[in-house]
C-alpha cells in the first residue's frame, strides 16, 4: 500500500499521501450505497441498495481497481468531493477529518481491529441488498442510525447491534 506515516490520520486531509488517503477509509461501505434525491426539495434519502460491485458480506468493492469500467458514475473520493458533498455519513473518516474531528474509537486505525466498524453498528455488512437484486430503489429508503460517539465497538456487540 505504500509507506504510512505514524498517526497520519491526525494530519489535515490535504497533507495525506495517496496511500494514507486510501488507508483512512474505515471500510463501512456506506458511500457505495445508492442515494435518492427528492426532485422538489433536493433532500438526499439513504437506501440500503448497494452498488453491484460491493460485496455485501464484507463491505468491500469486489473490483476496486477497475470499478470505473463497470460503474462509470462511481466517485473516487477526493478532498474536493469530501468538502462539497452532503451525503457522506457523519461517521465517515473523511467527513470527520475534513471537519477537524478525531477518528472514533472503533476506527481500525485507532482500535487495530478491522471488524470494529461492524460491531459499532456503522458497517453495511449483512444489512444491504445488491442493486442487482433490489427491485425498485424507492422501496429501499432507510435511515442509517449513527452510533453514540462514546459507544465502543464492544459495547455495540454486547447490546446486539
Amino acid at each position: 500500500m505504500g509507506e504510512l506515516r505514524e498517526r497520519f490520520w491526525e494530519l489535515p486531509l490535504g497533507d495525506l499521501t495517496r496511500p494514507e488517503w486510501e488507508a483512512l477509509c474505515d471500510g463501512c461501505g456506506r458511500c457505495c450505497l445508492h442515494k435518492l434525491e427528492d426532485a422538489d426539495t433536493g433532500e438526499i434519502h439513504d437506501t440500503n441498495v448497494a452498488c453491484r460491485l460491493l460485496d455485501t458480506q464484507t463491505a468491500r468493492c469486489s473490483d476496486y481497481r477497475n470499478r470505473k469500467a463497470f460503474v462509470p458514475d462511481c466517485l473516487r473520493l477526493t478532498l474536493r468531493i469530501v468538502e462539497q458533498v452532503s451525503w457522506l455519513p457523519s461517521t465517515c473518516a473523511y467527513r470527520l477529518r475534513a471537519d477537524a474531528h478525531p477518528l472514533p474509537q472503533w476506527h481500525y486505525l485507532i482500535s487495530g481491529d478491522r471488524d470494529a466498524v461492524r460491531r459499532a453498528g456503522v458497517s453495511v455488512i449483512g444489512r444491504v441488498v445488491s442493486e442487482i437484486d433490489a427491485g425498485p430503489i424507492e422501496h429501499h429508503i432507510t435511515d442509517w442510525p449513527s452510533p453514540r460517539p462514546d459507544r465502543t465497538a464492544y459495547e455495540a456487540e454486547e447490546e446486539g447491534a
